[in-house]
């Protein structure tokens, strides 16, 4: 009996070991298109900032996705949309190859298309304007703050990612592309007609106003937080001062953001002691960035924001607010306090992922409900051409401000 025994326990190890050698090198043996997908759920493993992944276990959408038929790269794509959807959150989204290289292109060059940027609100999911950049065709149209994009020549965007509603509003200078917009706050839509350009993303405008004011403002408008704003503004405000401004605007409206670093950098050409922002990752655990004692000027400034200043100009704003180094005036900002970073992937396209959110100096979280300025004043749309003019009425109230001396610059 016991010799039987030995028989069977050795004859079903003998069936394990088969099995099991016959079963790794499937599991091992991933395809270039399933290892495309565990590279982007790792890179989301490692560095999303909420830790519950949207309340789901992670590991079994990892099992869920891994199973599915990825034939070719488009699957994998698809597959990898399907799964970062899962997490219910627009920021962190696949960037295919022409996507992440038009990307890269929009923090340091040119672009051509209409000029807006956009974004998918995490409340109703419906795709809709931050801001259009200046002197665009997008601006020149009216587009604003809020806006819904409810077609995209004929196509639904529900139906759209974010970076593919993007990729359709670009394309060759000269051709047209038809959008049609639910105004904010208005129950009828209207269609538009919008003819492609190509855009330069210069950053900064910068003049002396001797005009306005008794004394000669500096006026710095910074359109986009790209690679090269920081030496933009720093080449700005010395001009400016060697022309013999003794304050300054710095116009943040309908500036959506961009590279995180840019922001802090300009942030610390205005304060020179003090904490610029905290981020915060998904263990809790805050990091802060903080003045390096270099301010450019102590000239008393008064900084410009509206429903369109959001994400890296919120970061600016809320710094030199909450520092009491500027007074902000305008509308309420537009709320976006999360961070992304990029990753690279193999093939040539690219994940963002939100890895932490942001808390100004004062603590305050300003994810979906924005910074309200110190002195609100609301102002309907106004043409590229207008701003600064008498139907400015937030950079009139600026000028008033720095006349009646009634900022306190601290950066001393």
């Amino acid at each position: 009996m016991r010799k039987k025994s030995l028989w069977v326990g050795l004859l079903v190890g003998f069936w394990f070991c088969l099995t099991w050698m016959a079963w790794t090198p499937t599991a091992a043996a991933f395809s270039e298109e399933q290892k495309l997908l565990l590279q982007s759920w790792r890179l989301v493993n490692q560095s999303y900032y909420d830790d519950t992944f949207n309340h789901q276990n992670w590991w079994q959408v990892r099992e869920q996705f891994i199973k599915k038929p990825l034939n070719d790269r488009t699957a994998a794509y698809n597959a990898i949309e399907q799964m970062l959807a899962t997490l219910d959150e627009p920021f962190t989204r696949l960037l295919r190859p022409d996507q992440y290289h038009n990307l890269q292109i929009s923090t340091t060059g040119e672009l051509s298309g209409v000029g807006l940027q956009i974004n998918i609100n995490p409340d109703n999911g419906y795709l809709e304007v931050v801001a259009p950049l200046a002197g665009s065709p997008a601006e020149a149209a009216g587009l604003t703050s809020h806006d819904r994009i409810l077609f995209i020549d004929g196509i639904d965007t529900t139906t759209l990612t974010l970076d593919a509603a993007a990729a359709k509003m670009r394309g060759t200078p000269g051709t047209e592309v038809s959008l049609v917009i639910l105004p904010d706050q208005k129950s009828q839509p209207k269609t538009l007609s919008l003819t492609r350009q190509r855009i330069s993303l210069s950053p900064v405008v910068a003049v002396l106003d001797k005009n306005s004011s008794s004394l000669p403002i500096g006026y710095v408008r910074l359109n986009q937080f790209s690679a090269n704003a920081a030496k933009e503004v720093s080449e700005a405000v010395t001009n400016l001062q060697k022309q013999g401004a003794k304050g300054y605007i710095l116009d943040l409206r309908n500036n959506p953001g961009g590279l995180l670093q840019a922001g802090i950098e300009i942030a610390r050409m205005w304060i020179n002691q003090g904490t610029i922002v905290y981020t915060v990752n998904r263990e809790g655990i805050a990091d802060s960035f903080a003045a390096s004692g270099n301010a450019l000027t102590d000239a008393p400034l008064v900084v410009l924001v509206n429903q369109g200043t959001a994400s890296a100009s919120e970061i600016l704003a809320g710094a030199l607010q909450d520092n009491q180094r500027g007074v902000l005036v305008g509308e309420k900002t537009f709320g976006k306090g999360l961070i992304q970073s990029l990753f690279e992937l193999p093939d040539g396209a690219g994940l963002a992922i939100t890895v932490a959110k942001y808390e100004t100096p004062a603590h305050h979280d300003i994810h979906k409900l924005g910074i309200m300025p110190d002195q609100v004043v609301a102002q309907e749309p106004i043409t590229y051409q207008e701003i600064g003019t008498e139907k400015d009425s937030q950079y009139q109230t600026a000028i008033q401000f720095l006349n009646q001396n009634t900022v306190l610059a601290k950066a001393s």
